[in-house]
């Protein structure tokens, strides 16, 4: 599917460096048709590996996403130079400036623009854990790909986000990335669920993000095969029915009002802000 006005054709799951899984298990997905590969702050090499291995076959059908949280232009482009070296690279299809809860600074998206022009980058993304942030950024085409947080817990975004993109047309609309989707794997922890509730499992919290039609890509981070294979089954689901939205909810629900940190975490002063 086309991530929002980049153009790029992206698998509806995406895929983190910051955890376990053998490089086998990345080859896999992308042979499943999963091709966002984020290398972020955190870069293991088994990704690494898998990036450098399914570039030298097929690299027009892989979708590179570099983080940089450099907050001075020449670092952006040493962070960026050096991570594409790192993978053999001469291009990222994404370049993402990581956790601004206000607009970059000039030094900053002039640094990024500059990588763009010398074909180092083809697109900017932006993430954030200030909703309100994207609101000021719908019609800045300078940002092709918004990175943001949502999951059953946290469902702010669905207000303070989705709902500005209503009616929005997909070629005119930055792509959305989800991501800490299972809530930092709390919803799928047996001990925080409810009484009486299912345990969602990691399949479960993707195919919930992926319900609103404003999220493109739901990021995973699978710490092994089997985790792999949780979210790969997302690929084989249709969408979520109404019932299970609605357990999902009353899960997170439960897990936003006995965690304190909640309206922390959100960014939020009480609990119906969530």
């Amino acid at each position: 599917m086309p991530l929002g006005r980049t153009g790029l054709e992206v698998s509806r799951l995406g895929l983190g460096s910051s955890f376990g899984a053998p490089q086998s298990a990345y080859e896999r997905a992308y042979e499943r048709g999963v091709n966002y590969f984020y290398w972020g702050s955190l870069r293991k090499d088994p990704m690494g590996s898998a990036i450098r291995n399914i570039a030298k076959k097929d690299r027009d059908g892989l979708v590179v996403c570099l983080q940089s949280y450099a907050r001075f232009g020449w670092m952006v482009k040493r962070s960026t130079e050096s991570a594409l070296k790192s993978l053999g690279l001469d291009h990222a299809e994404v370049l993402l400036l990581g956790w601004h809860n206000s607009e970059p600074p000039d030094r900053i998206i002039d640094a990024a623009m500059a990588l763009k022009e010398k074909g180092r980058i083809r697109h900017i993304a932006i993430s954030s854990h200030k909703r309100s942030l994207f609101q000021d950024l719908t019609s800045d085409e300078r940002y092709g790909i918004w990175h943001l947080r949502y999951n059953a817990v946290h469902r702010g975004a669905e207000r303070e986000v989705f709902a500005g993109l209503d009616g929005v047309e997909r070629e005119a609309r930055p792509g959305v990335v989800s991501y800490t989707n299972t809530r930092w794997g709390h919803l799928c922890d047996p001990k925080k669920t409810p009484s009486g509730e299912r345990t969602p499992t990691g399949t479960d919290c993707y195919r919930f993000a992926l319900a609103q039609p404003a999220v493109d890509i739901a990021m995973c981070g699978p710490d092994n095969d089997e985790h792999m294979s949780q979210a790969l089954h997302v690929l084989e689901q249709g969408p979520m029915s109404a019932d299970e939205l609605d357990w999902m909810r009353r899960v997170g629900d439960h897990i936003y009002g006995k965690d304190l940190t909640s309206g922390v975490r959100d960014g939020a002063a009480a609990p119906a802000m969530r």
